[in-house]
């Protein structure tokens, strides 16, 4: 019987074996798309403790808690940083067979050191161990990225941020770790709230230093931000959409939604779906002409628990998997741009696992036989960033796709020790097409599965998004 996260850790072929510790283990991660705070990377922030790094904003683990009956104050209260902790690791041996038990042990593995399993009985002593590193040893922010080898991250950042952190981040000579922004404009959608998208508009002209009393104003404000964050490195953009807008617009019509919006009166469902097709239109259009990337996260059923987000907002822990209709307007959404020749490198990100060939099948539609990959269906995210959801984004995308064309994983969270899901993914790459070499499916050529592994974990990424890497990609 094998011992649990030994070195070979899902590895069950010795294909797979030689795969990881050949070529996927210590390659640079390249993680373009975490929610990360740039604030907290520029001070290059000391946590003041475990639970501040690790428990503070994980609502992966507020929602295991919560299943086992643990108070609010423990989670999200005024609890003091140790009883949160003890809270954690007495919900730990509970999620047994549940990928946070996975999560847990591999990140006190790395970057702490630390093997044993966290409980009771362990907790004092693996609290007292993590902060020692984290109050008086290199694992700041920055320290925790160049440990785990991250050549390049990508935050998550609205049109009306700042972006002063980025500025500071951009000034440090040859870092080891790039940090860039990615354009998130979910926001300038949030019409259904109109006091809230008006505040957003006005915060929007502050940065830009330009009144944005028009359809046109907002169009060339939203470029002039999009400028900005091109000069930042800023090689993406985002999307956390239920389902894709793509109602037929004009212009016309457009901006007579943004002068009743502007005017603070509620608009019907009819022109708020107008008004965001019209804008996702013109937004994408922008990507495609600075050669970006765009990314679309759809089929969260967010902010379910409407008790709840009164006590503690959204991002909380209260989102689901929803069952909308997509295929349609992603469709008309992307026709709508090759249509014009318009349509920027695409990566379409599914939520809910019935949709997988459905997804895979349309990213396939818009290749256009010049940009390899242009197309991507996107690695497994939020609730399918786990052992089965992994395995089954690959299979489908190796069965009516190009594998060899994926641009691999990405953190997509707010914790800095999130990165063993780096090495998750590649373990389970490497197991899957050293399975299929044992049954027979594919040639036991490992320097050419050894390629296609080093594609899929780092080279693509970089190639796809044209990112300068940091120092991490040469050591």
């Amino acid at each position: 019987m094998s011992t649990f996260l030994t070195d070979d850790f899902l590895l069950e072929t010795d294909t797979a074996r030689e795969l990881y510790h050949s070529f996927a283990k210590d390659l640079p991660i390249i993680d373009y798309h975490c929610h990360l705070s740039p604030e907290l990377m520029a001070a290059d922030h000391r946590f003041r403790s475990i639970t501040e790094i690790w428990l503070e904003g994980d609502h992966y683990k507020w929602r295991a808690m919560r299943a086992c009956g643990v108070s609010e104050r423990l989670i999200t209260g005024n609890a003091s940083d140790f009883e949160k902790f003890e809270a954690w690791a007495r919900t730990v041996p509970a999620t047994l067979a549940n990928p946070l038990y996975h999560w847990t042990a591999m990140e006190l593995k790395r970057p702490f050191g630390i093997s044993e399993a966290l409980s009771p009985a362990t907790a004092r002593d693996i609290f007292d161990r993590c902060n020692e590193q984290l109050t008086g040893g290199d694992l700041t922010t920055m320290g925790i990225l160049r440990s785990f080898r991250v050549a390049v991250v990508c935050t998550t950042d609205d049109p009306a941020d700042s972006l002063e952190a980025h500025r500071q981040l951009a000034l440090r000579p040859d870092p080891v770790t790039r940090v860039y922004p990615t354009w998130r404009p979910d926001k300038a959608l949030g019409v259904d709230n109109v006091v809230a998208w008006n505040d957003w508009v006005d915060r929007l002209a502050a940065v830009a230093n330009n009144a944005v009393d028009s359809w046109d104003a907002l169009l060339s404000v939203l470029d002039q931000r999009h400028a900005e964050f091109h000069r930042l490195g800023c090689r993406a953009s985002d999307h956390g959409l239920n389902r894709m807008h793509s109602a037929p617009f004009t212009d016309a019509e457009a901006s007579t939604i943004f002068s009743r919006l502007r005017a603070g009166k509620a608009v019907s469902a009819v022109e708020a779906e107008v008004f965001r097709s019209a804008l996702l239109h013109r937004m994408a259009i922008l990507d495609h002409a600075r050669g970006w990337a765009q990314q679309f996260h759809l089929g969260a059923l967010r902010n379910t628990n409407t008790r709840m987000r009164g006590l503690l907002g959204p991002d909380t822990g209260y989102d689901a998997i929803g069952d909308f209709d997509q295929a349609e307007p992603l469709v008309r959404f992307l026709d709508n741009l090759d249509a014009t020749d318009q349509l920027a490198k695409t990566i379409l990100y599914n939520l809910n696992p019935a949709w997988n060939p459905v997804f895979a099948t349309i990213a396939g539609c818009f290749n256009d036989g010049v940009t390899a990959g242009k197309m991507q269906f996107g690695a497994a995210w939020w609730f399918l960033d786990q052992l089965d959801g992994m395995e089954a984004q690959m299979r489908t995308l190796a069965s009516v796709g190009l594998l060899s064309q994926f641009v691999g994983m990405v953190t997509d969270s707010r914790s800095f020790l999130s990165f063993p899901r780096h090495e998750y993914f590649r373990r389970l790459l490497c197991q899957m097409l050293g399975e299929e070499v044992r049954r027979g499916r594919l040639p036991q050529d490992v320097e050419s599965l050894g390629a296609l592994v080093t594609d899929i974990c780092c080279r693509n990424a970089l190639n796809y998004f044209g990112f300068t890497p940091g120092e991490a990609v040469r050591r």
